[in-house]
């Protein structure tokens, strides 16, 4: 896959403006009820990253990312500062066991890391590719393992393999820092100094890719 493995300048993310986007088809029957349905399983995220520009040095280092990236052609990390991390924002750092990601099988040594979303009774699971390096923790059945010596984390995929595959049972837990896979969605940018001094920001349309 055409992926770059490159964060956005994470002070030019900070301030933008974004969040998940679902796509539900409605029908509204003769009787006035309605058919609900979707075609993802997962949702995909939307940001615009002109709101965070703050300088015409910004203008630069976006251009340069930009044009780095050969426009919508390689994808590439985002930090979304309002859900990057497997806790709650007003938790300090990351724990081990911030996330259940699986329950041990005695034969199973890899796990996706995932992040939970939970209101009431239900949840959502999202798979998390782009664990941040350095970040990860994990546990199994409350114990923090140490990585290298009992697993390892890919950067690039978010899939945890440990050396010995876990009990059957047994909860897999972890936390870390993430990013979002995300490209350019317009190949086109367009910025006036004169316009940005006065106030006007350009429109840089950034879209989640599945990976």
């Amino acid at each position: 896959m055409n992926f770059h493995e490159i964060r956005f300048p994470a002070n030019l993310s900070f301030g933008s403006v974004g969040g998940p986007e679902r796509l539900t088809t409605v029908v509204t029957l003769a009787n006035g009820f309605e058919e609900r349905n979707t075609p993802w399983a997962h949702s995909r995220r939307r940001y615009d990253a002109g709101v965070g520009l703050r300088s015409l040095d910004d203008i630069d280092d976006l251009i340069a990312f930009f044009e780095a990236r050969r426009g919508q052609l390689y994808g590439f990390r985002w930090k979304d500062w309002s859900d990057y991390r497997s806790c709650k924002p007003s938790v300090s750092q990351v724990r081990y066991d911030d996330q259940v990601i699986a329950l041990g099988d005695g034969v199973t040594r890899e796990f996706q890391l995932t992040r939970t979303y939970v209101s009431g009774t239900h949840s959502y699971a999202r798979p998390i590719k782009k664990p941040v390096a350095g970040t990860v923790r994990v546990g199994i059945g409350g114990d923090e393992m140490q990585e290298a010596l009992h697993y390892t984390v890919d950067t690039a995929t978010g899939i945890v393999t440990f050396d010995i595959a876990p009990e059957v049972g047994v909860e897999v837990t972890a936390g870390f820092e993430f990013d979002v896979p995300v490209r350019f969605d317009t190949d086109v940018i367009q910025t006036s100094v004169a316009s940005f001094q006065a106030g006007e920001v350009p429109n840089v349309p950034v879209v989640e890719v599945r990976i």
